[in-house]
């Protein structure tokens, strides 16, 4: 390091910006930082679920959104050109609440410093998404469908979870994505709440 660049080094870490160690570059760094600045075990948990969910997530939305552009090839715009849109809505919606309390957490240590309990919470609502994601999943499905040419009517609920799975069945399918939507909004109310 030169003089010249000694006291902007210095002016930065006393004027709480973060040390070149502390640093992280965009989405990729987030999580390894967030690992190594978290003191809590759910949100280490949390950091390398979301990596690999998120990871799986935005291969599959970007599979298939490849199949969805050749299948709508010949098409001339309209209604093709608003499904691929609303297909990569779709994947926004369900990938971003996935990552957002690894980027909150990241963000905060960045920041401010943070506290264990701030963690936690963000992960625990992390979590809450992404069992949402599976309920809002059980509660799309409808009461009889086709599949590979036969009609099937969805399994009776059974087992110690029945009356959450009845709970789920009668919500109305067009109604589902409410669930995650809610966990979502949850994640961004615990975020105002803990700070």
């Amino acid at each position: 390091m030169t003089d010249s660049e000694a006291p902007a080094a210095d002016a930065a870490a006393t004027a709480g910006g973060p040390a070149d160690d502390d640093a992280y570059g965009g989405l990729f760094g987030a999580f390894p930082y967030a690992f190594r600045r978290t003191e809590s075990r759910l949100c280490k948990l949390y950091v390398v679920v979301a990596g690999l969910l998120g990871g799986l997530l935005v291969l599959f939305f970007g599979l298939a959104f490849v199949v969805q552009v050749f299948n709508t090839l010949s098409g001339t715009g309209g209604t093709f050109t608003f499904s691929r849109a609303l297909f990569i809505l779709v994947g926004l919606l369900v990938v971003g609440p996935v990552l957002a309390p690894v980027l909150l957490v990241a963000r905060r240590h960045r920041r401010t410093g943070s506290d264990a309990r701030y963690d936690r919470l963000i992960a625990a609502a992390g979590v809450g998404f992404l069992l949402s994601l599976y309920l809002g999943v059980v509660a799309s499905i409808p009461p009889e469908f086709v599949l590979d040419g036969e009609t099937v009517t969805r399994t009776p609920p059974s087992g110690l979870l029945a009356p959450l799975v009845e709970v789920l069945y009668a919500i109305p399918s067009a109604a589902s994505p409410l669930i995650p939507l809610a966990a979502a909004l949850a994640i961004y109310g615990v975020h105002r709440y803990a700070r």
